[in-house]
């Protein structure tokens, strides 16, 4: 959760000393927060400790003849993954993704996002030390549908997704989870590499920037990855896979650019969408019914790409339910940013190492002006190419 992005200057505490600042800290949450923030953290630091307590030693696991087979393998495959990490995309490993949990559930949390019903500016939640983020998220899928139902009752549009991984940026160390580690290999290893990415390159409340950066050290790590194996199957498997991806996330982005303009949305200095202060004077049930149309639009679009796919449904999850504003953000919070990501990449001529130096001084510069370059060399938030995105849909987050 939100809570356990901890500075990372306590980084080298041991877990005692941890525990009693987690203790220290949530006492002075509770004693500044309203009933609804005191259940939140309470199932946060519950959920957290949950991982903690259920961990096992991968090596022990994997060597153990009692342990199910395709266990086994799957987690030799992710001792191979923390190697190449380290070595190859220079993340900072140390010891995490060094211990298994099965947290007996699909999902180890679900996030909840809101919007407005007649605006794409997405609801932010304030944290401690961390600041404002985008989501809030939940150990429990019941207790994220409650504050869904409660947020809906308000007015607004709301997006429950369940996220099957997310980093706690070192300040524990991030387990393997049972919801992704039976993925496909590229995409066990994109997940891994992403995570990993978080704990690389983290700007405070800023959701946009921290998860389009690890979701181009993600799918960059996976393509590497595969090359380096020579597995050229796997390889071209996964670039048709990113470019299904790349023809949805065109689908979202122009769906919700078209909301934009219907509910007269305008935009900050830094491109980030605002509700209008002169919203436009319609009738709210002519604004609904405009609003159908477009999602209508986006539904049949959806069919069309789908049948040039050959029928693939991979993504038929997302329109397996009502659409709304927070739906179309939660692709936008992924991928706003990417491409910007993308060309500094290739800026910094394909070199990781130079490349995180240049996200990690991105950071450092003020919200407003880190996103506006990145948009800037990103090219008026264009997909730059079919490769360069794939959307981890319900699979990772960093809380």
């Amino acid at each position: 959760m939100a809570w356990s992005l901890m500075i990372r200057s306590f980084k080298k505490a041991s877990r005692v000393q941890k525990a009693l600042i987690v203790v220290a800290f949530v006492v002075i949450v509770v004693g500044l927060s309203g009933c609804e923030t005191v259940n939140f953290y309470r199932q946060a630091i519950k959920g957290q400790y949950q991982l903690i307590a259920g961990q096992q030693p991968i090596d022990k696991l994997a060597a153990n003849s009692n342990t199910e087979p395709r266990l086994r393998q799957q987690l030799q495959l992710v001792q191979d993954l923390r190697a190449f990490a380290d070595k190859d995309l220079k993340l900072p490993v140390d010891n995490h993704y060094r211990k298994y949990v099965d947290v007996h559930r699909p999902y180890v949390v679900w996030n909840v996002e809101a919007a407005a019903e007649f605006s794409m500016e997405p609801k932010s939640w304030w944290y401690p030390l961390v600041g404002r983020l985008e989501y809030r998220g939940y150990f429990s899928e019941r207790a994220a549908q409650h504050y869904g139902e409660t947020l809906h009752k308000k007015g607004c549009d709301v997006y429950i997704g369940g996220a099957s991984a997310y980093s706690t940026l070192g300040w524990f160390k991030d387990p393997v989870l049972n919801t992704f580690i039976f993925d496909p290999e590229p995409d066990l290893a994109e997940t891994i590499f992403h995570e990993l990415g978080h704990q690389r390159v983290f700007a405070r409340g800023d959701t946009d920037f921290n998860e389009a950066f690890a979701t181009t050290v993600g799918q960059e790590g996976a393509r590497r990855w595969l090359r380096a194996k020579g597995d050229t199957n796997a390889f071209e498997n996964y670039e048709a896979e990113l470019m299904r991806n790349n023809d949805f996330v065109r689908l979202v982005m122009d769906a919700r650019q078209e909301l934009e303009i219907l509910y007269n949305d305008e935009k900050t200095e830094a491109g980030k969408i605002k509700a209008s202060k002169n919203p436009r004077q319609i009738p709210p049930d002519q604004l609904r019914e405009r609003k159908k149309v477009v999602f209508e639009k986006l539904r049949n679009s959806y069919a069309q790409v789908k049948a040039e796919w050959g029928g693939n449904g991979e993504y038929d999850h997302f329109f397996s339910r009502q659409l709304n504003n927070a739906q179309l953000n939660s692709v936008a919070a992924y991928y706003d940013l990417v491409p910007g990501f993308v060309q500094l990449l290739k800026l910094n001529g394909d070199d990781l190492e130079k490349f995180y130096a240049a996200a990690e001084n991105l950071s450092k510069k003020p919200k407003k002006e880190r996103q506006q370059r990145l948009r800037t060399i990103g090219g008026k938030g264009a997909l730059v190419e079919s490769h360069d995105t794939k959307l981890p849909m319900s699979r990772s987050t960093s809380q």
